[in-house]
């Protein structure tokens, strides 16, 4: 039997994951601080939460789709004393490490689980069940809520204890978007010197210097000029920064880390958080 799931956080991956689980047979009770973002989830299908308490009341399984660690922690202080022994809080969002393993803690103590889960993949992969999900935190939790997380993504991997997952997602969208900066630097100068983006991208693809970046963000975002990826550069300046900020806290000195978040933070003046992050490829184009 299909169970109910509670669903906290309805922007874009949120909604995403709402109609999937819909698709797949699953009533869902969601809550979002934003009015216009329950109206939509309705329409979709799903239920209406009036409190974060009634989620952690009803739902043995519940998902966060949340911006920043912050508001990750504020929400499970409100889910903390509601939820019932032996439920699962699946954290999809990119978040700290740190704050992972401290919720993580915090559930443990009073009798469930709290695994971090963050996704790769945009609201189309969210939608389409698609999308990657690398989770850290007890694997006896991940088995339980298997069987709902396999109807949502296309690769589901556990990477170790609380925090692995954050941990490699921070790093994955720092390289993501080095890439994005060093595959754009390659399209400039390849097209002053006489050779087509699709041409590069062939040669790039079929040698060493291939990335999700080059096989992926280009073709699809980049080079037909569409920039509609779902994600903002606003995030990967965020993700970025954790990166930086998960350095510092280790004592490592990262420079080619430091060179990629001073690109990112200076393209602000002419691309603003809330364009598409694929459009990094714009700054610093030459003009001819």
């Amino acid at each position: 039997m299909k169970q109910q799931i509670g669903l906290v956080g309805l922007g874009a991956m949120g909604t995403g994951m709402l109609t999937r689980l819909r698709e797949t047979g699953h009533e869902v009770l969601c809550f979002d601080a934003d009015r216009g973002a329950m109206d939509r989830a309705a329409g979709l299908g799903g239920g209406e939460a009036a409190t974060l308490a009634e989620i952690g009341a009803a739902c043995r399984t519940v998902l966060l789709s949340l911006p920043k660690a912050a508001i990750v922690r504020d929400v499970m202080g409100q889910l903390l004393c509601a939820m019932a022994t032996g439920s699962v809080v699946i954290d999809t969002s990119t978040s700290e490490p740190e704050t992972t393993r401290d919720l993580s803690a915090e559930a443990q103590a009073q009798g469930f689980h709290f695994l971090d889960a963050p996704v790769s993949g945009g609201p189309k992969g969210a939608r389409e069940g698609t999308m990657s999900m690398i989770v850290g935190g007890d694997a006896a939790a991940l088995d339980q809520v298997r069987p709902v997380l396999e109807q949502m993504t296309g690769k589901l991997l556990h990477i170790g204890p609380s925090g692995a997952g954050h941990t490699a997602k921070i790093a994955n969208n720092l390289l993501c978007a080095a890439n994005l900066v060093l595959v754009s630097e390659m399209a400039h100068l390849a097209s002053r010197a006489g050779v087509s983006l699709g041409d590069l991208l062939a040669g790039i693809n079929a040698g060493s210097g291939r990335s999700g970046v080059s096989e992926v963000n280009f073709p699809r975002w980049i080079q037909n000029g569409a920039f509609d990826s779902g994600f903002t550069m606003g995030l990967m300046r965020k993700d970025v920064g954790l990166a930086c900020d998960l350095g510092q806290s280790l004592g490592l000195d990262l420079p080619a880390t430091s060179a990629i978040a001073a690109i990112w933070h200076n393209s602000r003046s002419t691309l603003p958080d809330s364009a598409d992050f694929n459009e990094i490829y714009k700054y610093g184009r030459p003009h001819d």
